[in-house]
């Protein structure tokens, strides 16, 4: 593909000092002709590349256009190459791909070692365990489509199972905690919006593209919101489950309560999400106040054991 050998031909040329024509073309198994072309599209590109003729001579990077290996300390290589890593394992792509030999590149013969083991030291999988098995053609097809300024078609599971369907710009993909959303332009609400991609079904790429609009982007950080929200509601849980209630807790709030049990405040917002993230605790949990709260968990577990009779 032209445009990787173009790539390739920028990071020989900011390797080295200097390189012939007939080098490269041998190199890529082309012929010198094409190797004078894609200097020419690289130039055209606004990255200087000079030639010199006779014996020695050949193509070369403006000298002021070239980056010094050791402008990038060995954190800074290590940093980008974990985010790369990372990002690779979810949203794959020759760009990703090239990205990661860029970076490599500026990687010194006598530092790759070290490098290589701090990158090691953290690794992020942004892949899950199990789930939603549209999610990564999904990601592949958005990105796609993000990138040729195409029409998302799709049908979005809503609230109680209602289903629209759905014509959307698209204009950015967004990981919040560990769902993937995408932020776009709805048609059929006339307003831009976040759908996390686990809702959506039946999803194609249009072929028909859209002029971007001016993008307006998602509100994700709802800490404000949630804390005018939140109360403290007090809970009795047994020593089994204390591993899951550490992803809402920190260990210095828990209160020994005899051996085998604890207290915390735990925090809670009233609606259904959290109604159910106390039932999915089991017998292990016991909400003890406030009154009101207790009542209600006592009337959807009666609401539970009735459906079971029945």
């Amino acid at each position: 593909m032209k445009i990787d050998r173009l790539i390739s031909i920028i990071m020989i040329l900011l390797d080295k000092k200097r390189i012939g024509a007939q080098e490269l073309a041998d190199m890529f198994e082309v012929s010198p002709r094409t190797i004078y072309r894609d200097i020419d599209a690289i130039n055209m590109a606004g990255i200087p590349v000079r030639a010199t003729s006779g014996v020695g001579g050949g193509f070369e990077m403006m000298q002021e256009y070239k980056m010094d290996k050791k402008f990038f300390s060995a954190d800074d290589l290590s940093a980008l190459l974990m985010g790369l890593t990372s990002l690779s394992s979810m949203v794959r792509g020759s760009e990703v791909v090239h990205a990661l030999a860029k970076v490599k590149s500026f990687i010194p013969a006598e530092r790759a070692k070290d490098i290589e083991l701090k990158v090691n030291q953290i690794n992020i999988d942004l892949s899950q365990w199990i789930g939603n098995r549209n999610i990564q053609p999904y990601l592949e097809r958005i990105k796609f489509a993000l990138q040729e300024n195409r029409l998302l078609l799709f049908e979005y599971v809503g609230h109680c199972g209602n289903k629209t369907v759905r014509t959307v710009e698209p204009y950015q993909l967004v990981l919040k905690g560990s769902h993937w959303y995408l932020q776009g332009y709805c048609h059929v609400r006339k307003d831009f919006r976040l759908f996390r991609i686990s809702r959506m079904t039946n999803l194609k790429v249009s072929d028909t593209s859209f002029i971007p609009r001016e993008y307006q982007k998602p509100m994700l950080d709802f800490s404000e919101i949630l804390e005018t929200m939140q109360i403290k509601i007090k809970i009795r849980f047994h020593k089994s489950i204390m591993d899951r209630l550490l992803d809402y807790c920190t260990y210095e709030d828990f209160l020994p309560d005899g051996d085998e049990y604890y207290i915390v405040d735990f925090p809670f917002v009233e609606n259904d999400y959290h109604y159910d993230l106390l039932l999915g605790f089991g017998n292990k949990c016991e909400c003890l106040g406030p009154p009101h709260i207790r009542e209600k968990m006592k009337r959807k577990i009666h609401d539970i054991a009735v459906m079971y009779e029945s």
